[in-house]
């Protein structure tokens, strides 16, 4: 069932609850949202342990574009507004450029108590292809010509995806669900900043202090486990650094449920129970 809560600019962001225990907030990467994405199935195998709290991000499922312009602190706040329907405090999980967000949250609000996040996609070193400099202009260039799918195979490109492959992509029905949200993405590169681009991340991006579990997959791309070892240097002492054998940037629900409970039942125990 759907519900809503309103966020700092009157925004109603539409969300769902599930399950029972200490809160959990799921931030989902670029596109995704309850209908779409991974968050919905790992929110049922979350809820045995867990009240999950899965959301649709400004402009994409139930949640409109925003009573006011788009910014990060707008996501920030939204993020904010669900802690408050939490009770004031809550686990947060992040994925991709959902992960990116989770930590811009955890450096602003007081009420995110424990942290993890998942693949950010930054590129630190010179194993992969840094996204352009005026990738944010260029989406915003074919959004104004409403070139949806135009954004969406430029994205792809730069995520690497081959080009044959995105031709079969174009073919499947899942292509035409994401034109809708294809607008959202000038936001989620924007949440990225200028960081990532070729070089490490600085040392003063977040202040994140936090117990924080930074993971990446076992398959996943090089300059992906590159990153998220980066991210976990740059977010300091309190952050463990963890691969999961044998996923890959889509990761399985029955394999990131586990380390998650692991980790947040064990920061629990040693902090003891969320006020």
């Amino acid at each position: 069932m759907t519900r809503f809560t309103t966020s700092a600019d009157g925004t109603e962001i539409a969300y769902s609850i599930t399950g029972s225990g200490p809160a959990l907030i799921l931030v989902d990467g670029a596109m995704c949202h309850r209908m779409f994405g991974p968050s919905t199935e790992l929110a049922s195998v979350l809820d045995k342990n867990f009240t999950v709290y899965t959301y649709d991000r400004r402009g994409r499922g139930e949640t409109g574009d925003g009573a006011t312009p788009w910014s990060l602190e707008r996501e920030v706040e939204d993020i904010g507004a669900l802690i408050e329907e939490a009770g004031g405090s809550a686990f947060v999980f992040g994925v991709s450029s959902g992960a990116v967000l989770a930590m811009e949250a955890a450096s602003r609000l007081p009420g995110i108590t424990r942290l993890a996040v998942y693949e950010a996609p930054y590129v630190v070193d010179d194993t992969f292809k840094p996204r352009p400099a005026d990738i944010v202009q260029q989406m915003n260039e074919l959004l104004a010509r409403d070139d949806r799918s135009g954004m969406l195979t430029k994205f792809m490109k730069m995520v690497g995806a081959p080009g044959i492959g995105i031709a079969m992509m174009k073919l499947m029905p899942w292509w035409r669900k994401l034109k809708p949200v294809a607008h959202t993405l000038p936001w989620d590169l924007t949440i990225l900043g200028d960081d990532g681009r070729g070089s490490k991340l600085p040392t003063d991006r977040w202040t994140v202090k936090v117990p924080t579990l930074a993971m990446d997959g076992g398959k996943s791309p090089e300059y992906l486990r590159n990153t998220m070892k980066n991210v976990a240097e740059v977010l300091g002492p309190d952050t463990e650094y963890r691969t999961l054998p044998g996923q890959t940037h889509m990761y399985k629900s029955s394999v990131m449920a586990p380390v998650l409970v692991e980790f947040f039942t064990r920061a629990q125990r040693t902090a003891g129970p969320i006020a």
